[in-house]
């Protein structure tokens, strides 16, 4: 029951909030740190998971996520530098998202919209990927601003990059192998990830699938 009346509410919001809303939505730019170091950093990546060598994508999907962090100041930090600079994955490529979006709806882009990313295994030579501020915990708390903006700009990213075809979450890497796109050299180089949600996913593709992009 509880699931259901919060369903409700989204859709409420949602409907009137999206024909209110502009086609094309505000971003913000607050980039990260690019330097020639962190291409550097990227076409080893590439070339170690995808078998060729490359800074930057031609979109043919979109990958949304939750930060698991409440702060979008601290997700901005983490995503910042060009490398890890400790734990296991101490001098490679940083995680980043060319996305942002904050608990009220703001989108902050944080990277070239075709930068290759480190936010997918797998999907990142060919995704742009969109990080929503919340999911602390596992928690399903994305709001409806979030959603609203989500909509609005994969609708923004869709209509100027005709190549872009499938929207999933990157808890459904797995379901997403049959579009055809996962490119993977590193053995076990897998992790499940909850996220952004499933009633978030839901919502956006009941949205969104009628306008002709392909879920999962």
């Amino acid at each position: 029951m509880k699931r259901f009346l919060f369903l409700i509410i989204f859709a409420q919001i949602l409907f009137f909030g999206a024909v209110q809303a502009a086609e094309i939505p505000k971003i913000i730019d607050k980039p990260i740190k690019w330097t020639e170091h962190r291409e550097r950093l990227i076409e080893e990546y590439a070339l170690e998971h995808y078998g060729f060598s490359a800074t930057s994508i031609t979109p043919r999907a979109v990958v949304v996520h939750w930060t698991a962090m409440g702060n979008c100041e601290g997700v901005y930090k983490y995503f910042y530098n060009e490398e890890f600079t400790s734990g296991i994955d101490a001098g490679t490529l940083n995680v980043a998202s060319h996305f942002l979006i904050d608990k009220d709806g703001t989108i902050y882009r944080l990277t070239p919209e075709t930068a290759l990313n480190r936010h997918a295994i797998g999907y990142n030579w060919c995704a742009i990927g969109i990080e929503n501020v919340g999911g602390v915990n596992g928690k399903e708390d994305l709001t409806a601003a979030q959603l609203l903006a989500n909509i609005n700009l994969i609708r923004y990213l869709a209509e100027k990059y005709s190549t872009i075809e499938y929207v999933f979450g990157h808890m459904q890497q797995v379901e997403a192998k049959a579009s055809g796109l996962f490119i993977e050299l590193v053995p076990d180089y897998f992790a499940e990830k909850p996220d952004p949600g499933k009633i978030f996913m839901q919502l956006l593709k009941d949205y969104l699938e009628p306008e002709g992009l392909k879920f999962f």
